[in-house]
């Protein structure tokens, strides 16, 4: 992403809009927002992991 401008950015926003509409785009944005928390979730180790267990005898 080195390449990209301010310009580009302000343009690609322009496509976003014609392409999905100024009224869609508040749940697009709030569905975007969950699928990233989920997956943020989904990649950091649980707690669980980090424990060691006891072998059982």
């Amino acid at each position: 992403m080195g390449n990209l401008t301010g310009w580009h950015f302000l343009i690609l926003l322009f496509v976003i809009l014609l392409v999905f509409g100024a009224p869609k785009l508040p749940g697009l944005a709030k569905s975007l927002a969950e699928s990233l928390k989920i997956f943020r979730n989904g990649m950091a180790p649980s707690k669980d992991d980090d424990t060691p267990t006891k072998p059982t005898e």
